[in-house]
């Protein structure tokens, strides 16, 4: 059905709408954001008057800056309240009220169930502090006629269920059914079920600007009715290892696309099926856009139109096409182009979350210092290793390791009088930026002392507390078949040191991967692993510390000489402590059916006063699972200690037996994530 209603006439706005702000906001604001974001405390006196910082009365560029359907620009929830929040629930408390406010992210909240997404209301800012919000496993959603939204500075991701086009979990990272003037900027969005945006059903006045999206195969869906309503502007995203919507663009009145940077990148799993796609009745302009390795990288209907002006073609092919006639973008709001040349490397270092936005010297950082790190000499050191060497030592506040896109062939090191460190790789994926290196613990030391030891053989080696490490991968290359006469243990992380966070990472060796170990036998030493990936075959999450992997994949690995045998877990667990527990996740790999067991009990030293512990609940486990899945080591019953499963799933679980056991619900009560981690909460920051 043709939509018959009369659309309002556009009018370009003259300047930015920062008048109206209440004297509440002002006093508010100076109260609200302090603490989080390192201002200076405001007097009783001087709070009336404090200026309100520039990301909380930002407003759009785009088509979501024009005056239409009743509203004079998009500036979110300027004239609300500044609210931070840490949870699911005031989250949802905040965004659904009818109140405009600015609402502040401040740590990594799961949406629970996972793919809720959070039905956003009218008016309001969402926005992350610093790059410590992240939303995993949902995302939110504007209904009909929500208007006057800005989303921004937030880390979207993992709400990926294991169907690559997944046709029944529809979990998108920002969904709109009939929205207007809503503003989508600086945000990093990956690997969700569905779509990372999808603009839906007429949205309209819309501009998504400086995103991050990746990992996905759908990444940006706009249309869906017969109406040809949608006005959009798409500008400086970075749309990298997606398969397709890149973006697809259907029946809208107006799509002006500029300065985007879309990248298939040889070598991954994920392949472009097309680029920027123009449908049904869209009038599209795309300007000074940089597309790398793309397959078909324009394409249009024959009822589209697109205008191409000043775009970069590097290693496409397939069809990359235009024609008609389209409309003027400055004709309803001012716009500056880049130059096609610097796209890649201006999208690189500043799409996505920032530490800071807006010109004040309010910033949405909490007091941390940034280094960076990159190969080509672009950041302040060219390896890891110098950039921890540069945290001064006993240091106070959080130092953030920005570690660019490359290979990093080296030995990292964080020692114990260096807490507060994240590590965090800056590319799309988790594999972009890799740490590695091939000791084992038989490998001989340069200096002819002797060999490294299991310990020793590390990749990177945390003892500090309170480290952090996301979006990159940790690896041991060592290669078993080439030194079959030494000690092949070869370990990729080692964790000696409590609160060690580590998230949306990939760790991955063979035998010995993931030490997780402690200072000392008698100190307490936590580990949090989520959204991530644990890759090995022998013994290969391993050590006396109290751990939990929740929300991962632990795969399982063939041994060099293509044999499937191996042991998931190995805990050394004190008697007082607890050890290793799975949660929440997927046990899998392409080896052989009932070839590895779940765990066996690792009396490290002989020592007969520890009592090792795994537990593995609510856990996806493939065939791969012994039917008896745990098993004894070096004369050492695993009967004596403490290893059970609960509610696990899939090919490789099991009714309870003598040699199976499963907990009961009341003893699962007292085995939860939380009980693990005690006093702790894990915060991204």
């Amino acid at each position: 059905m043709t939509d018959t209603r009369s659309k309002p006439r556009h009018r370009r706005r003259k300047t930015a709408l920062v008048a109206g702000i209440p004297l509440a906001l002002t006093a508010a604001g100076a109260l609200a954001y302090s603490p989080v974001f390192g201002d200076d405390a405001q007097s009783t006196a001087s709070a009336a008057t404090a200026a309100v910082p520039a990301w909380a009365t930002a407003t759009a560029d785009g088509f979501a800056s024009v005056n239409a359907l009743g509203q004079n620009g998009t500036y979110g929830g300027r004239d609300g309240q500044i609210v931070t929040v840490r949870t699911l629930a005031d989250l949802e408390k905040y965004a659904t009220a009818a109140e405009p406010y600015v609402i502040v992210v401040a740590a990594t909240i799961n949406m629970d169930p996972v793919g809720k997404e959070i039905k956003v209301q009218s008016n309001k800012t969402i926005v992350g502090s610093g790059t410590s919000g992240h939303i995993v496993g949902g995302g939110f959603f504007l209904g009909s006629g929500v208007h006057n939204v800005i989303i921004r500075n937030l880390t979207i991701r993992d709400a990926y269920q294991g169907v690559w086009n997944d046709k029944e979990h529809d979990f998108d990272g920002i969904q709109m059914d009939g929205a207007h003037h809503v503003w989508i900027d600086h945000n990093d969005l990956r690997h969700m079920a569905d779509g990372l945006i999808d603009v839906r059903k007429d949205s309209t006045y819309v501009t998504v600007s400086w995103n991050k999206m990746s990992q996905d195969n759908k990444a940006f869906g706009i249309g869906w009715t017969d109406n040809v309503v949608t006005d959009i502007t798409i500008h400086h995203n970075w749309i990298r290892e997606t398969e397709q919507r890149n973006p697809s663009t259907d029946n809208a009145a107006h799509a002006h696309l500029y300065n985007n940077f879309l990248e298939d990148v040889a070598g991954t799993d994920i392949t472009s099926s097309y680029g920027n796609y123009s449908r049904g009745a869209t009038k599209m302009v795309l300007e000074n856009s940089y597309f790398q390795g793309i397959n078909n990288p324009v394409i249009k209907d024959s009822t589209a139109t697109i205008v191409q002006k000043g775009n970069t073609f590097v290693g496409t092919s397939g069809r990359n096409e235009s024609g008609g006639t389209a409309f003027d973008p400055k004709s309803y709001y001012a716009y500056t182009l880049d130059a096609t040349a610097n796209v890649p490397s201006l999208l690189k270092s500043g799409a996505g979350p920032r530490s800071s936005i807006g010109t004040t010297t309010s910033t949405l950082a909490a007091a941390a210092t940034t280094l960076t790190v990159a190969k080509d000499g672009s950041g302040q050191y060219t390896t890891v290793q110098a950039a921890v060497n540069a945290v001064p030592a006993n240091n106070a506040s959080r130092v953030v390791i920005q570690v660019k896109p490359g290979t990093y062939r080296e030995l990292v090191k964080v020692p114990s009088n260096k807490p507060h460190v994240t590590i965090q790789g800056t590319g799309g994926s988790r594999k972009d930026t890799v740490i590695v290196y091939n000791n084992a613990s038989g490998t001989p030391k340069p200096d002819g002392s002797g060999t490294y030891g299991t310990g020793g053989s590390a990749t990177v080696a945390v003892e500090a507390d309170d480290f952090q490490a996301r979006n990159l991968t940790i690896s041991n290359d060592f290669d078993e078949a080439a030194h079959t006469d030494i000690a092949q243990q070869a370990v990729a992380l080692r964790t000696s040191a409590d609160k060690v966070f580590l998230d949306g990472v990939i760790v991955s060796g063979d035998q010995d991967t993931l030490l997780v170990d402690t200072a000392a036998k008698e100190k307490l030493g936590r580990v949090y692993m989520t959204n991530s990936y644990v890759i090995g075959n022998v013994d290969f999450i391993f050590g006396r510390a109290t751990a939990v992997i929740d929300k991962s994949v632990i795969t399982l690995k063939k041994r060099y000489n293509g044999t499937s045998a191996g042991y998931v877990t190995a805990p050394s667990t004190a008697a007082d402590r607890k050890g290793i527990l799975i949660a929440n996740s997927t046990v899998n790999g392409d080896v052989s059916a009932a070839s590895f067991y779940l765990g066996r009990p690792w009396h490290a030293g002989g020592d007969a006063s520890l009592d090792p512990q795994t537990t593995v609940r609510n856990t996806s486990l493939s065939s791969a699972i012994k039917s008896t899945p745990w098993t004894d080591m070096s004369g050492f019953s695993w009967k004596a200690d403490r290893f059970a499963e609960y509610k696990n799933t899939g090919a490789g679980s099991g009714a309870a037996s003598s040699d199976r056991p499963q907990l009961t619900d009341a003893q699962a009560a007292n085995q939860e994530v939380a009980d693990w981690l005690g006093d702790w909460t894990p915060t991204a920051s």
